[in-house]
């Protein structure tokens, strides 16, 4: 597109001019011609429209013309295919599985309800390696107006345990303390300081509270309305694991990982995810080394904010066919499991796999149920962790100050306090805070299964 201007000089009336006193001349000045004005290329007045001809002899009874049968087909497809669309809407909304459940509990967190939670204390890292102690202690698990916080703090803080003591001739004993819940006294109960072997007291102190013995469901909802916690290291998670081990130990009976995240900026820790990203994941395997977690993950990111500025939804819902998790609402799902189409041994195809030197035992398909071990009773699980041997956060990565097969790990950790510990938010803002907690079983209420 090009543009054009001119210039239009009006006519002035020529004016004498004085060269010197006492002499006049005058100069005519020439007027410049006018520009022709725009005229437009639009028809003007009465013309033929033979087009509305043709509909007004149509809509008498003639034939019709074809630009009328163009609107004609126009509108019978459009007619058309918004009714496929409905036929198409209707046949997916009744093969959605839309069950009747039963409300089994509802906590909005006035306290610590001890006929919904209890706690798991130990200091043994839960089998992955994790650096707290998780304790019962209202410093480290508490409720307020916004709900309940689970809070990791520094064990010089929170103790009588120095600096010194963290790092030697310091024996901490959960079992003579008549709390430790662990069945294994021996390597969860118990450590002694040591400068020569590099064992420390647990450097940090935090909470874990579940519903084992008390809530489970097979089969059902869960939703959890809550703010991650911020600071590096931290691991924040909502999960379930099986009331009994049916199956055999860990994976082999299962393991729903409703919603994980990492503390760290998200910008600093961007190649795995910082608290920007959440997580769900089944676990599921014959035997620890071959854990099928890599076949059931998922993770939803989100853009200039993350999940420690404001309170979500995380969501789980269950069923003898499938399960997923969601955000805030069941369209924003995070993964998604078919149980379907073959059972897990056979989906995990642990038939072809060798672990020194010997196959596998198949501990699921003599059930018949597709969905084993994904059927038993599970109970439900808040807090946060610290750190980890188990890959979560991955060596080489995010300035991690430890590396995973060091045997000196939670030293190495505590040793790098001046980088991570500032990055902790003041008060709850590094915890997990939980507004509610509701737990549906799939079923009427006084059916059989409840």
């Amino acid at each position: 597109m090009s543009y054009r201007s001119s210039l239009v000089i009006a006519e002035i009336p020529p004016q004498p001019i004085s060269s010197t006193p006492g002499e006049a001349s005058s100069i005519d000045v020439v007027s410049a011609p006018r520009q022709r004005r725009f005229k437009s290329a639009r028809l003007i007045g009465e013309y033929e429209k033979p087009w509305i001809e043709a509909w007004k002899t149509g809509k008498k009874g003639k034939k019709l013309s074809g630009r009328t049968w163009d609107s004609i087909i126009f509108w019978v497809a459009i007619f058309v295919g918004f009714g496929l669309g409905a036929i198409m809407c209707y046949i997916s909304y009744s093969a959605v599985s839309n069950f009747e459940y039963c409300l089994v509990f509802e906590d909005n967190f006035e306290k610590i309800d001890p006929d919904i939670w209890g706690y798991e204390i130990q200091r043994g890292g839960f089998g992955t390696g994790s650096f707290e102690w998780t304790t019962n202690d209202p410093r480290n698990a508490f409720v307020d107006a916004e709900g309940l916080h689970i809070v990791p703090t520094r064990t010089i803080d929170d103790t009588t345990i120095t600096q010194a003591q963290i790092l030697n001739g310091y024996t901490l004993n959960l079992t003579t303390m008549g709390v430790c819940t662990s069945p294994d006294p021996y390597n969860s109960c118990s450590i002694y300081s040591n400068s020569t072997s590099g064992d420390i007291i647990n450097p940090i102190r935090s909470a874990r509270l579940t519903t084992k013995g008390k809530k489970t469901i097979t089969y059902g909802r869960v939703e959890v309305q809550a703010k991650m916690p911020r600071g590096d290291w931290l691991w924040p998670a909502i999960w379930m694991m099986p009331e009994d081990s049916v199956y055999g130990e860990w994976p082999a009976s299962g393991e729903i990982d409703i919603a994980e995240s990492r503390g760290n900026n998200g910008d600093t820790y961007a190649e795995v995810g910082g608290r920007d990203s959440l997580i769900s994941a089944l676990h599921w395997g014959p035997i620890s080394a071959v854990d099928a977690f890599w076949r059931t993950d998922g993770k939803h990111n989100v853009r200039r904010t993350d999940y420690s500025d404001q309170y979500y939804t995380f969501g789980l819902e269950w069923s003898e066919k499938y399960l997923f998790t969601y955000i805030n609402s069941r369209l924003l799902q995070v993964v998604f499991v078919s149980f379907e189409g073959g059972n897990m041994w056979n989906k995990g195809q642990f038939g072809q796999d060798i672990v020194n030197n010997s196959a596998l035992h198949d501990p699921w398909s003599q059930t018949g149920r597709d969905n084993t071990p994904f059927d038993q009773a599970f109970y439900l699980i808040l807090n946060v962790a610290v750190g980890g041997t188990n890959g979560f956060f991955p060596d080489q990565t995010g300035n991690k100050p430890w590396g995973d097969k060091s045997l000196s790990a939670p030293r190495e950790f505590w040793n790098a306090t001046d980088l991570w510990y500032p990055t902790w938010g003041n008060g709850t803002d590094r915890g997990l805070n939980v507004k509610s907690v509701k737990m549906w079983s799939q079923g009427a209420c006084g059916s059989p299964a409840h």
